[in-house]
């Protein structure tokens, strides 16, 4: 067993022609262990169809490219290219894009994070 996974997606833009819905999640592909990470395009005027939200997740969202804006329990929140936003389980989301979009979307159960960045690394 080896203690790496690779593989590719594709362009960004190319997410659209294939995966469903413009996004790539990379739990199965890369058999991740700890989080969902999702990379997703969306043409402008797209909008997510409903509101959800999550039974343990937080997500973090991380764009890349394009203007829209988020409804978070209720508030329109504008994003653009660099913007990066944190959602709380309990909090009812959904998305409009005002132009293309593309994004990285990282799931994980809130607080449960121990160790991160210097913490958990080891000079070998």
């Amino acid at each position: 067993m080896s203690n790496y996974e690779i593989k590719e997606i594709g362009k960004l833009e190319d997410l659209g022609k294939n995966y469903e819905n413009g996004k790539a999640f990379l739990h199965d592909l890369l058999g991740l262990t700890s989080c969902e990470i999702s990379v997703t395009s969306m043409p402008h005027g797209a909008k997510i169809p409903f509101n959800h939200k999550h039974k343990q997740n937080e997500e973090v969202y991380i764009f890349l490219k394009g203007e829209g804006f988020m409804t978070l329990d209720g508030i329109d929140i504008p994003f653009k290219e660099g913007s990066c936003v944190k959602v709380m389980p309990e909090a009812v989301r959904t998305m409009e894009t005002k132009t293309d979009v593309q994004y990285i979307c990282v799931q994980a159960k809130a607080c449960s994070l121990e160790q991160f960045a210097f913490g958990d690394g080891e000079l070998c």
